[in-house]
């Protein structure tokens, strides 16, 4: 009866335990069936280079007092007319072509008796049929990766032209060369595509930013938190978009925020971020301390100065020594800001104090007042290339005394002119630090185009097309390791052998 009470409780537990088990993205991505077609034609090409670069096996062999060489086989020419790269539910993306040739030339060599001959060989491929399945998943580091391939090859025709003086015996002897070549073909064209996919591949893949720096004072994590989920039509990675503060860079920030959801396929690319992002972003510059700007002196706007000297006449009439001392400003935020992400558009609430003081040469500086300020700024999210950019604009300011109503309704002229020094002097140094904006977690040579930011309650989202402004090529020897000379010469390769026999 107890155990029967306990698989109850757990089986009602359950789904609690699930729930809190599943860690909501800050950052989320969608890849459409639109998207893929665009990867498909990219990878194509590249599929093209691999192929061409295939290295077959010399075939030699004999037949009766038949000498023969097979040598120098090369790839002059695909024709990959008939392929699909296509979602497989639940980790998968599928690769297959169909109906391909493949035009080789390779060196051909007989001895027969006295009889030696020698030349080339054109020979063709048909029925080609390759199927490749790529498992995607996490890694240790948070990054995506091709975990694994499943690879099939088949060619289904042969044919060899052959020419010179023993032509007619070539025409004998094409049973084992074309039986043969077509064995040694079919076997290379797997490993040149796992070697391209679990290497190359993945060397583009690490491009994507996983933890890196935005500025001197954060960093923003996008690891993955699970392996990507893939639908039929799509495939969606989340991220964690946490940004840190870099003097604490372990530092975690809990997410309370509402997760995510893409519905629309229509474009080739959605991007999805939660208020969690946007919070880290303020919580990581709040705990670096930079969240504070200092005027004084002649960075005072004067008329401000001018009203603010009257204002607090009395104060400094009593401080006859002090009159003229130059005024300082401190405006620091007392709370890390909040952003709110609505329909109707995108606010970020900040709280913060303003001390106003009199600091005269050689002197402590003298408080005249420490005024609290609440401030909610309008955002606007748009995205230039792969940077996330941030424009704020001043919407609702309020000012009060800390210490008395009574001085609150004093500082009430203040409003107005203190209002005017956050649009034209403080919120100008705010958008040129976010200028500079933050990367969006895509390979190197992939970029955005035509993007559409759209509201939801609680997170926005950026729908895009993309373009390759590099080629997976270009990519791959931009970030190939450089060749380490051998510590003894190396000899030069031999040239093929003119005698069959002798291989």
């Amino acid at each position: 009866m107890a155990a029967g009470s306990r698989c109850l409780l757990l089986l009602l537990l359950l789904p609690w335990l699930v729930v809190a088990s599943h860690s909501p993205p800050g950052c989320k991505i969608r890849i459409t069936s639109k998207g893929l077609d665009l990867v498909k034609q990219e990878g194509l090409r590249f599929v093209e280079q691999e192929l061409q670069n295939i290295t077959v096996s010399d075939l030699h062999g004999k037949e009766g007092q038949f000498h023969y060489n097979i040598s120098q086989v090369k790839v002059v020419d695909l024709q990959l007319a008939f392929s699909d790269l296509y979602f497989q539910p639940q980790q998968h993306l599928v690769f297959n072509i169909n109906n391909a040739s493949i035009s080789l030339r390779f060196r051909r060599q007989l001895l027969y008796w006295f009889f030696y001959d020698i030349g080339s060989i054109n020979a063709s491929a048909d029925g080609v049929h390759i199927r490749t399945v790529l498992q995607l998943a996490k890694d240790e580091a948070g990054r995506l990766k091709i975990s694994n391939i499943t690879c099939n090859a088949s060619i289904a025709r042969m044919h060899a032209g052959f020419s010179g003086t023993l032509r007619k015996i070539y025409e004998f002897l094409s049973t084992f060369i074309v039986t043969g070549m077509r064995f040694l073909l079919s076997q290379q064209i797997c490993p040149s595509l796992e070697h391209a996919s679990l290497v190359l591949l993945n060397s583009v893949l690490d491009t994507v930013p996983v933890r890196n720096y935005v500025d001197e004072h954060i960093g923003i994590d996008y690891s993955l938190l699970r392996d990507p989920s893939v639908s039929t039509d799509t495939l969606d990675l989340d991220f964690k978009g946490m940004f840190f503060p870099r003097a604490r860079e372990n530092q975690e920030l809990e997410n309370h925020a509402v997760e995510p959801v893409i519905k629309e396929t229509e474009r080739m690319v959605y991007v999805a971020f939660s208020e969690y992002f946007f919070d880290s972003a303020m919580h990581a510059y709040f705990q670096a301390g930079v969240l504070a700007i200092e005027l004084q002196g002649e960075k005072v706007p004067k008329d401000l100065e001018v009203l603010l000297r009257a204002t607090f006449f009395g104060t400094i009439f009593m401080l006859s020594p002090a009159v003229d001392a130059p005024l300082r400003l401190v405006l620091q935020v007392s709370a890390p800001p909040r952003c709110i992400i609505k329909p109707s558009g995108t606010s970020v609430s900040v709280s913060a104090f303003l001390n106003i003081s009199l600091v005269a040469p050689g002197r402590p500086p003298v408080q005249l007042s420490s005024m609290a300020m609440e401030t909610k700024l309008s955002a606007k999210v748009f995205l230039q290339g792969k940077a996330l950019r941030v424009q704020l604009d001043l919407r609702r300011f309020r000012i009060y005394s800390k210490q008395s109503a009574l001085e609150s309704l004093a500082l009430f002229s203040l409003q107005a002119p203190l209002k005017t020094l956050l649009q034209l002097t403080i919120m100008p140094i705010i958008n040129e630090r976010t200028k500079k904006g933050v990367q969006i977690p895509l390979p190197e040579g992939m970029d955005f185009t035509k993007e559409v930011v759209t509201n939801h309650a609680g997170f926005l989202t950026v729908g895009a097309d993309l373009h390759f402004s590099k080629g997976l090529r270009e990519v791959i020897e931009k970030y190939r390791p450089a060749p380490t000379a051998p510590a003894y010469p190396s000899s030069r390769p031999a040239e093929p052998s003119m005698d069959p026999r002798q291989l």
